[in-house]
């Protein structure tokens, strides 16, 4: 190649950097000189390069076949060392050396910021050392490259729920268990999720959540159960209760005390009842007392 030919190509390079980049004034002021330099001491112009010899693709194709060669070495090598820092994290958490796993996890994301796991299972860590908020950053991260990764969720529930942002944790465990319906912890957990959350609800407006109370009832053996639908029947007969009842139906009650009024109804139908037949609710009480032993478990299995 001649050197006119190859100062062509250098100006037809200058000149699409010129038209591509966004260059500040200044600078492209300064390019445009450069080019009416080079034409000017070499007599060529840009219709003078050769067209099939394009410097800037060329360089351009160099800088990427270089970049994707150190990617792949790099890489290669770095999942190597991620996946063993990150199996001597879950080793340390099992004996819950923490703040070493926490290392080991971070190590392994310095080396692979590409795996979900490593950030869930770093939210693991936080969690456990109660720094909620990181756990909630980590989970997030590993969401954004994992969208379907079910564990990600469940431990974003739990430290939301830490944090006692409720509906946050319901709305995460709901999607844990969308993507994987069969997993009891997931279950578990929403629920206590759910029941934490109306319990909150119903102190907030001062009302009591009476199905919180009694989570293992099955009411449709309790309406079936004749000795109780005859003893409420009994009850109900009575005119004092027709009356209180009615008023309540009715809207004779003032807006402020039909609370008060429907509560003073249940006390006294409750009392009567006890009168009435104490077994059977010795019996109903024993039965709503009931309450499940199961605990919002956070999955520290690791991957």
């Amino acid at each position: 190649m001649s050197n006119k030919l190859l100062i062509a190509s250098i100006v037809k390079c200058l000149t699409q950097i010129l038209n591509e980049d966004e260059l500040a004034a200044d600078s492209r002021e300064s390019l445009e000189v450069s080019i009416q330099c080079l034409e000017s001491a070499f007599g060529v112009n840009i219709v003078d390069a050769d067209q099939d010899f394009d410097i800037l693709q060329l360089y351009r194709n160099i800088l990427t076949v270089k970049n994707q060669k150190n990617l792949y070495d790099i890489t290669k090598d770095a999942k190597i060392e991620a996946e063993k820092l990150k199996n001597e994290g879950n080793a340390l958490m099992k004996i819950e050396k923490y703040q070493e796993a926490l290392l080991n996890y971070t190590k392994a994301i310095e080396l692979d910021n590409k795996n979900a796991v490593f950030y869930c299972n770093r939210a693991a860590v936080y969690s456990k050392l109660s720094n909620h908020q990181q756990a909630i950053k980590d989970c997030q991260l590993a969401l954004s490259i994992d969208p379907n990764y079910s564990k990600a969720y469940g431990r974003l529930g739990l430290a939301f729920s830490s944090l006692n942002k409720l509906q946050e944790a319901k709305e995460s465990y709901q999607k844990a268990l969308e993507l994987e319906p069969n997993n009891e912890s997931f279950k578990n957990n929403l629920q206590i999720a759910e029941e934490k959350l109306n319990q909150y609800t119903c102190q907030s407006t001062g009302v009591e959540n009476i199905s919180s109370n009694m989570p293992n009832l099955d009411l449709s053996s309790l309406l079936s159960n004749p000795a109780l639908m005859n003893m409420a029947s009994q009850m109900l007969s009575d005119p004092t209760m027709q009356n209180m009842m009615s008023n309540l139906m009715s809207g004779n009650v003032e807006q402020g005390g039909r609370m008060e009024a429907l509560i003073e109804a249940g006390q006294q139908l409750a009392q009567q009842m006890q009168s009435a037949n104490p077994e059977l609710i010795d019996s109903l009480r024993r039965r709503m007392g009931r309450n499940s032993n199961d605990s919002e478990n956070p999955g520290n299995e690791e991957h």
